[in-house]
């Protein structure tokens, strides 16, 4: 009895080893014509230092160890091929161009190239034979020429993606045939001409951006009957005319952006009829009238930005419970003579606040809600006090813009909050030294300061090691005394402005350890000494000025110093070498 179990479970060993075996020989691997494909596109590469390429290998480029491609596991064809730079690492890349021969893959239904920066070339007009694509990407690359018109006979493309490139010409009308396009991006080219009427066929759109072009033209009125948009994006581009009254037919419509082109006419009273509005962006252009009361029915607005247009007073009086669910509002620089900050907006829990140039006046306002603020721009107002409590509570503020007002006090008297990264006092009556703002405690968060043009005496603090900042701006004020040799503490400094002051002294060389410096300014001062051979470390300063001071001896002979046009270092003393005459 024993024998013939040992017996049947020998036959089952033998049956399964036999099927899988079978198994194995009839897994299809990668087709010949799909593997040169791919290694013709693999030899157009010259440089790949994501090094994605070094793995396509061997005869199979189906059996999962070439990264980026995949297979119909039934038919061993080429179904996908998507080739992405890792998210946040720009010292990745390929360099070359897109063979023509990716559109003898005849099966892609997939095909991602995106992030690459040094991919360049035209978009093959080969990839129109790939009639099974439902997805073509390739954002983020150097491609350029224009768009295949050939595109269009890709009839099952639900997702066209060629934004971040350099194409250029109009937007092809052959695109409209595209009739199961689901979302569309040509953002971020140079692409002119209007937007094609044939996209009115476009019925199952639901994402549609196509900013930071050349577009000119209206905005065409069939975007109203695009039923399943939920995302427009037509902004920086060179539209004119109304905004037309069907956009406000869209009820699924989530994002509504065409801000910086030159629109005119009213914002229509139909805004309030967009049910599912979250985001309206409608700045810098030539909008005029009022800011309509329907605006108080968007229950899920929370991003409102009409600013750097020509709207008119008076705001409209928003009830107690209008905009429910607003978070940031922006109506700065109107013809808006507001005088104080409504009642609904400082009533308001808001995260973002800016009402420059809006001709606030008085006091700065009190917040009813201030510990949701996390960023303020009252600038280019007429404000003249309040600063002793205005920062108290506000626990989650980051960035303060208070610039050009009247402000006149005493910036030891402020308390500022901690976490608060961006601080903008320019252009006021400011007095006192810098040491409530340049100390232990804000080093550590603040990388934007800009005081300048005040009235702000004493010495530039000490800086303490680990500081944040990346923009110090100290022009044009009274200050006196030294440069800190301990300024070389901000290693993240990429603009340096310390101009217009009293400050004496020597340049200190550890000012060549701020190897970041884009920027640097010590002109009109009483500097005296040479410029430090060291500066000569900061190779990517694009602006440097040291004149009208009292400094002497040879400028640093290494770019970018000696190549500085003459009136960076004009009226010194005794300052030579080039762009000046030779030393003697």
């Amino acid at each position: 009895m024993q024998f013939w179990k040992w017996v049947f479970n020998l036959v089952l060993i033998f049956s399964f080893l036999s099927e899988f075996s079978e198994s194995v020989a009839q897994a299809p691997i990668c087709s010949e014509e799909d593997r040169a494909s791919l290694l013709s596109f693999k030899a157009s590469i010259v440089e790949d230092t994501t090094e994605t390429l070094s793995s396509w290998i061997g005869k199979d480029c189906c059996d999962g160890g070439w990264e980026g491609v995949q297979c119909n596991p039934s038919t061993g064809r080429v179904n996908v091929l998507q080739i992405q730079r890792p998210e946040g690492d720009s010292s990745t890349y390929m360099k070359g161009t897109l063979s023509p021969s990716l559109g003898n893959l005849h099966f892609l239904e997939v095909m991602v190239i995106s992030g690459m920066k040094h991919v360049t070339g035209a978009i093959p007009a080969s990839f129109s034979t790939l009639t099974h694509l439902t997805q073509l990407v390739l954002e983020d690359n150097s491609l350029g020429g224009y768009i295949p018109p050939s595109l269009g006979r890709l009839s099952l493309l639900q997702t066209l993606s060629l934004s971040g490139n350099h194409l250029k010409g109009q937007i092809p009308p052959t695109l409209g045939s595209l009739r199961n396009l689901v979302q569309i991006n040509l953002a971020r080219n140079l692409l002119s001409g209007p937007i094609p009427p044939s996209f009115k066929t476009l019925q199952n759109l639901q994402y549609l951006d196509l900013n930071h072009n050349l577009l000119c033209g209206p905005i065409p009125s069939f975007v109203g009957e695009f039923k399943n948009l939920t995302y427009i994006d037509l902004s920086y581009n060179l539209l004119t005319g109304r905004i037309p009254i069907s956009l406000f037919s869209l009820v699924n419509l989530q994002d509504l952006t065409l801000s910086y082109n030159k629109l005119t006419g009213n914002i229509p009273d139909e805004i309030g009829s967009l049910k599912s509005i979250t985001s309206i962006q409608l700045s810098g252009n030539q909008l005029t009238g009022h800011l309509p009361l329907s605006i108080s029915r968007l229950q899920n607005l929370w991003s409102l930005n009409v600013s750097r247009n020509g709207l008119l007073d008076p705001l409209p009086a928003i009830p107690s419970k209008g905009i429910p669910a607003l978070l940031s509002i922006d109506l700065s620089y109107n013809n808006l003579s507001l005088g104080s900050v409504p009642d609904w907006i400082r009533s308001k829990q808001l995260r973002e606040v800016k009402l420059a140039g809006c001709k606030l006046k008085g006091n700065l306002p009190h917040f009813t809600r201030p510990d949701s603020l996390s960023s303020i721009d009252l600038s280019d107002n007429y404000l003249i006090d309040g600063i002793s409590n205005f920062f108290s509570n506000m626990s989650n503020l980051q960035t303060v813009k208070i610039s050009n007002n009247q402000l006149k006090f005493d910036i030891t008297e402020i308390k500022l909050p901690e976490g608060l990264t961006s601080l903008d006092l320019h252009a006021n009556l400011l007095g006192g030294s810098l040491s409530t703002i340049i100390n232990n405690i804000t080093s550590s968060s603040l990388e934007v300061i800009d005081v300048s043009n005040n009235f702000i005496s004493g010495h530039i603090p000490e800086f303490v090691e680990g500081s944040s900042l990346k923009v110090l701006n100290l022009g044009s004020n009274k200050l006196s005394g030294s440069i800190p040799v301990s300024i070389s503490n901000l290693l993240d400094l990429g603009r340096l402005d310390i101009s217009r002051n009293h400050i004496s002294g020597t340049i200190p060389s550890s000012l060549g350890q701020l190897v970041e410096l884009q920027w640097l300014d010590v002109s009109i001062n009483a500097l005296t000494g040479q410029i430090p051979g060291s500066l000569s470390q900061i190779s990517n300063l694009r602006h440097a000025s040291f004149r009208a001071n009292r400094l002497c001896g040879e400028i640093p002979q290494s770019r970018p110093f000696n190549i500085f046009p003459a009136v960076a270092y004009a009226h010194n003393s005794c300052l030579c070498g080039k762009p000046l005459q030779p030393c003697k």
